[in-house]
């Protein structure tokens, strides 16, 4: 067996890992590669390998960083089917249509530039079509269940606990008349994180790729969180200042939803509009709502049982409208709102932000992981002049990160993630996904338990089991 390392090697973007067994390809993830936009044109655009020789594709979340070049591998010749979590297929068939969305907006702002420099213009990277016809390659399968991938070959989704239909992958693989159990961790939630299940902790491997975002860290506790996020929404409101938070549309904004839902309900936070304005989060709400097999026991203790909607209450508003949104400017009372992206590298944040950043009453809450160099991860870093949409904005708002809406397991949850698989069966165990200082960490934690076999591949690189 031949392991390719070709996204995700050594940072946390462009998902992509290719294995060769019993002759066949099988390729585990197809993510988009997010960074400065000449290096993403070129990586994103050209496979290293021939997509028309994949056999198939086995995919652990919707997260465009996992999924979000499949239409381009279809468009360039893959034929094969895409196995998924049901509720990963459904969250691909909204994110990959607004993904082709952004491309040709993107394409669009970049060719005003070349067409008036006298350059060709560039094509998007795949359009609606190509993922029209891409979404037509998708399989559901549901957790636990075995399918065969490959001849000798059994793969087996489990919940990852990440966001919704997440999965880490199991794969039994008979060769040469051997067994050897792979598993891939695609990315690894967090335990007793509200809505979803808690991540499925795999045993008896002997070979392991493993994410590694959070590797040298530890996030906090989360039974402090309600009382910091509540007594947060108390001090804003009270000083009259408007709280923005920058949040994906998939998983970050459900939680955050979910968590103001119960604070409002036990009269811990004021009345306070909160808007979530995002329409891919509007989308991506109505697809949590129909997979409720994905929710944990609180979720249905909490809400389900009493027939409450976890993702909708009186003060919140979702907006999809472009019009209604731009009415958010004038809004001069205290609210809440949440919108897309998460990095602050695009969408309807960037205006918020823009109209907000300079007035010291507000607060701008940073709940996740922003990559470096994005305008997040600058404003997270304390620099107090940030460029947004052209033009120049001093930062007199109140800056604050929570790492526990993080989605991303910590180092102690990644060492747990391998308690079940001994180190003399567990001989192989590859960091991907992760920055080297957080990686690095991680790999001396595996070590001094005992695994002797840990590497961060880098980009490009082949290793044979």
């Amino acid at each position: 067996m031949r392991i390719h390392f070709i996204g995700a090697a050594q940072t946390v973007t462009g998902s992509q890992h290719l294995l060769n067994i019993n002759g066949k390809n099988i390729l585990l993830d197809c993510g988009l590669y997010q960074g400065k936009r000449k290096e993403s044109f070129e990586l994103n655009r050209n496979f290293k390998f021939n997509p028309s020789e994949i056999d198939t594709l086995l995919l652990s979340h919707a997260h465009i960083d996992h999924s979000g070049n499949i239409p381009s591998l279809v468009k360039n010749g893959f034929r094969g089917s895409i196995f998924a979590t049901a509720a990963t297929v459904s969250l691909c068939q909204v994110m990959l249509r607004d993904s082709a969305h952004l491309q040709q907006r993107d394409v669009e702002f970049v060719n005003k530039k070349r067409i008036a420099q006298n350059k060709n213009p560039f094509e998007p990277l795949y359009s609606i079509e190509d993922v029209e016809n891409a979404l037509t390659h998708f399989v559901g399968v549901q957790y636990e269940h075995k399918i065969e991938a490959a001849p000798g070959v059994f793969a087996s989704f489990t919940d990852a606990g990440h966001i919704l239909g997440s999965a880490g992958i199991i794969l039994e693989i008979k060769e040469k008349g051997k067994t050897l159990r792979l598993g891939f961790s695609g990315d690894i939630g967090r335990p007793e994180m509200p809505v979803i299940h808690d991540p499925a902790v795999p045993d008896e491997l002997d070979v392991l790729i493993m994410e590694s975002t959070y590797g040298g860290r530890l996030h906090s506790i989360s039974d402090e969180v309600e009382e910091e996020v509540a007594s947060l929404v108390n001090s804003v409101f009270n000083r009259g200042g408007k709280i923005i938070i920058p949040a994906f549309a998939v998983g970050k904004t459900q939680l955050l939803v979910y968590v103001l839902h119960k604070l409002f309900n036990q009269n811990r936070i004021p009345v306070i509009p909160i808007y979530v304005d995002s329409p891919l989060a509007v989308d991506v709400t109505n697809v949590y709502r129909s997979h409720p097999e994905c929710y944990d026991r609180e979720t249905f203790r909490i809400f389900l049982d009493n027939f409450e909607d976890p993702f909708g209450f009186g003060r919140l508003t979702y907006i999809r409208d472009k019009e209604k949104s731009k009415e958010l400017n004038f809004h001069k009372d205290p609210c809440i709102i949440i919108s897309a992206s998460g990095m602050a590298e695009a969408g309807r944040i960037l205006h918020h932000l823009a109209n907000n950043i300079e007035n010291p009453d507000n607060l701008i809450l940073f709940v996740g992981f922003a990559a470096a160099e994005t305008l997040a991860r600058k404003i997270m870093d304390g620099i107090k002049e940030v460029n947004i949409l052209g033009s120049s904005y001093q930062v007199k708002a109140q800056v604050i990160k929570m790492d526990y809406f993080s989605a991303h397991a910590d180092q102690r949850g990644l060492l747990d993630y391998v308690d079940l698989c001994p180190p003399a069966k567990l001989k192989n165990i590859f960091l991907v996904h992760g920055e080297p200082e957080e990686a690095v960490v991680l790999q001396s934690k595996l070590k001094s338990k005992g695994y002797s076999g840990v590497y961060f591949p880098r980009r490009g690189d082949i290793f044979e089991i």
